[in-house]
């Protein structure tokens, strides 16, 4: 008999924004490797673990299949979803298409106060740039810096694809290991976005997403081949 994954080390939970408090706890779990690509969520031990009944458990999982981390199986359950490097190179294609959409919005309406923003995370993704802090933290940094310029767009369908974008690609990166380069560098590399938003330059500013994104792209599929091979 399969022996089911249980996560661990969860305190049990009170009743408030249940099912949501589930879904961030796995989803955490998920992105920082506690439950492995392909592992099963048993809703039973999670539900025993967490302290709450099987309903919230089988509703979090339901978010998360949802937002791309779990994928279910007919008559078997739910399972950390497995990607493959086809389809991290469709993510990031897309992520081209939806953050070159946003950000054109940001040039041609988004008020300074939302670039300033901007260059103020470039600054909060500089101070975790440090060998003391974990790449997740690291990840997140980097990807509040897209979250909140797809929010400057003034575009609400945007910024729910990308949240759930965001997660895949933070599941991905964490299952390779590593940034795919020094997060002191991939920093600057925000910093052609953030300059042709505040000159509001709509062809230096596709030029700079195709190639910030482009280049992610290029070195994390490359990454996630090497494993599949």
């Amino acid at each position: 008999m399969e022996k089911p994954d249980s996560p661990s080390h969860f305190a049990p939970l009170g009743r408030d924004g249940l099912v949501d408090r589930v879904a961030n706890l796995l989803g955490e779990a998920i992105i920082r490797g506690k439950l492995k690509p392909g592992s099963r969520l048993s809703e039973s031990v999670i539900a025993r673990d967490l302290g709450v009944s099987r309903a919230p458990v089988r509703e979090a999982a339901r978010l998360l299949e949802s937002s791309g981390l779990v994928a279910y199986q007919p008559n078997r359950g739910f399972f950390v979803r497995k990607i493959s490097a086809k389809e991290l190179d469709d993510l990031y294609e897309l992520r081209i298409v939806i953050e070159t959409a946003a950000a054109l919005r940001v040039v041609r309406e988004a008020p300074e106060a939302a670039i300033d923003g901007l260059a103020a995370q470039i600054e909060r993704l500089r101070e975790v740039s440090t060998p003391e802090v974990d790449m997740l933290t690291q990840m997140e940094a980097d990807m509040e810096f897209h979250r909140l310029m797809i929010a400057a767009s003034g575009n609400p369908r945007f910024s729910a694809i990308f949240d759930q974008l965001a997660k895949e690609t933070e599941l991905c990166v964490m299952v390779i290991g590593r940034l795919y380069g020094d997060p002191r560098w991939i920093a600057d590399t925000h910093v052609p976005i953030l300059d042709s938003l505040r000159a509001r330059d709509e062809a230096a500013t596709r030029g700079a997403i195709e190639y910030h994104i482009g280049e992610a792209r290029r070195l994390v599929t490359q990454q996630f081949r090497l494993l599949e091979e």
